[in-house]
């Protein structure tokens, strides 16, 4: 009897282990879902447009976490139309404010 509860201890805790490690995105992914917004980032993209683009399925649970890494950091905004890509790299952003300073000048 106690060896029976033992394996299903074991078997329950095995299961938990490996759903908690299931939906967590790996970097690749996220560079993925980076790429793919990077591309559209004139226009917002609904949730299952984006899941259309991405060159590989990704799980819901995992592309929320995706999002929501992407949202934290800055580099992605919600609108009511969909997810827009907001992100300027800092030699992008040099450039933008030197042209805008000689403008000013």
């Amino acid at each position: 009897m106690k060896k029976e509860r033992k394996k299903r201890k074991e078997r329950k805790e095995k299961k938990e282990r490996s759903d908690r490690g299931s939906r967590l995105p790996n970097l690749a992914t996220i560079l993925m879902v980076e790429d793919v917004l990077k591309k559209c980032k004139y226009k917002s993209v609904k949730m299952s447009e984006l899941k259309k683009l991405l060159p590989k399925q990704v799980m819901h649970p995992t592309l929320k976490i995706v999002l929501d890494y992407l949202w934290e950091s800055g580099k992605i905004e919600y609108t009511p139309d969909g997810i827009r890509w907001i992100f300027i790299h800092p030699d992008q952003r040099k450039k933008l404010l030197s042209g805008f300073m000689e403008v000013i000048k």
